[in-house]
């Protein structure tokens, strides 16, 4: 990618307005322009890369992967659509996982195009969070590296998409049999129950399809709003958090951020082969986005909301509760697949005070071994004892001055 269009993304994409699309309610829908997203990633870095990074990365670091994998089969036959800036197959740890087609290039005016050709990055760093294969030489994977990858080409450096190709584009992957739908992308417009959108995102939670959205990187200031399509109900919103499990600084804040995951100095796939670091709620949601694809694998029968509920409810909890810049915690990608085994799981998250690590601290009480009573005799008795000590002192000192003077008095020379 050049530098010219590096910059731009590092600016923050934006998507142009196409005009209106044929409405499902025309009275309601034509009032919903098309609103500009943005790409939550800065797409920095060099294409093809030689770089291979062979540490495990820091976010993979502490998910203990055997542990993750454990009773699934990595998430095979799970399909999973990144509805991005293409994903580029050349890579070798997707070449075996993207499902060319199914893809869908929306930046070819209908004329077939390839949702392979990724110029940006993004995409494709997307997918490898997700679905990356294994690979002699790195500690970098996917979280569900046996999924599928669905690439639908709906954005680029040079701002052709909007949230109605969005629209299409949800509609592409539900038909082509996505299980899960991840979007990194936002607006800040907003955008109504009626709006196109809304009404593609919708259809899909009603076909059973998990669909993941980043909560955008425009939360320097730490002021609340909405962006979407991450604050349609049934949307798995997710912020980004950093090393020490907090909030990173640039996620954007809300009522609608239902969970974090890493979102800094990410490690994944690039175009051409090789590997790069990013940081964004663009590569949070993948890694979200790869456990709903386990859960998937797991529970084929639960709903999106059962599935959002699980990976909320077991996320590591700075507070029992929902917070605005962290939702129900970050994510424990062990946890949320390994403690699914429900009967009849939930569809909604709650400040369960069984939840272990939303609880408090399981300390014990520290005691002086003493009553109120017993704590004032006490105090009463320092009192008298340094009472008695400043007497003392005082007395002692009238008699040095007394006896100093009577000397005095008797040898005047000396």
């Amino acid at each position: 990618m050049s530098p010219t269009k590096a910059t731009v993304l590092a600016a923050a994409v934006l998507l142009t307005m196409l005009g209106s699309r044929p409405p499902a309610h025309a009275t309601d829908v034509r009032a919903q322009p098309r609103a500009p997203l943005v790409l939550d990633g800065s797409g920095q870095c060099t294409y093809p890369s030689k770089q291979q990074f062979k540490a495990r990365p820091w976010s993979l670091q502490r998910v203990l992967l055997d542990e993750l994998w454990q009773g699934t089969d990595k998430g095979k036959n799970v399909r999973v659509a990144v509805i991005d800036t293409g994903v580029d197959d050349r890579n070798p740890q997707l070449a075996a996982a993207v499902d060319d087609d199914a893809g869908l290039d929306l930046l070819s005016g209908g004329k077939g195009g390839d949702a392979t050709n990724d110029e940006v990055g993004h995409g494709t760093k997307v997918a490898g969070i997700i679905a990356a294969r294994p690979r002699a030489g790195t500690g970098f994977v996917g979280l569900a590296p046996n999924a599928t990858i669905i690439p639908i080409r709906q954005n680029d450096a040079d701002s052709s998409g909007d949230s109605d190709s969005m629209a299409r584009a949800i509609d592409h992957a539900v038909a082509r049999g996505a299980d899960v739908i991840n979007i990194s992308q936002d607006t800040t417009k907003p955008l109504s129950a009626t709006s196109a959108l809304a009404e593609a995102v919708r259809r899909a939670i009603a076909r059973n399809v998990v669909v993941v959205a980043s909560a955008g990187n425009d939360g320097l200031d730490g002021k609340v709003k909405n962006t979407y399509p991450a604050a349609f109900d049934g949307v798995l919103a997710v912020a980004s958090s950093d090393r020490n499990n907090e909030r990173a600084a640039f996620s954007q804040a809300g009522t609608f951020v239902d969970v974090a995951a890493p979102g800094v100095d990410i490690v994944s796939t690039v175009p051409g082969g090789g590997q790069c670091t990013d940081s964004g709620t663009s590569f949070s949601a993948p890694f979200v986005a790869g456990v709903a694809a386990l859960l998937k694998e797991k529970h084929p029968d639960w709903t999106p909301a059962q599935i959002a509920t699980q990976i909320e409810q077991t996320a590591e909890r700075s507070v029992n509760g929902h917070d605005n810049f962290v939702g129900w915690g970050v994510v424990d990608p062990v946890r949320a697949v390994q403690e699914s085994d429900l009967a009849d799981p939930p569809s909604s998250p709650t400040p369960d005070p069984g939840v272990a690590k939303a609880q408090a601290p399981d300390v014990a009480p520290f005691s002086l071994d003493e009553t109120p009573a017993e704590r004032d005799e006490r105090y009463a008795t320092y009192a008298l004892g340094i009472t008695a000590v400043l007497v003392t002192i005082i007395a002692g000192t009238a008699v040095v001055v007394r006896d100093l003077r009577r000397r005095a008095r008797r040898d005047p020379g000396a």
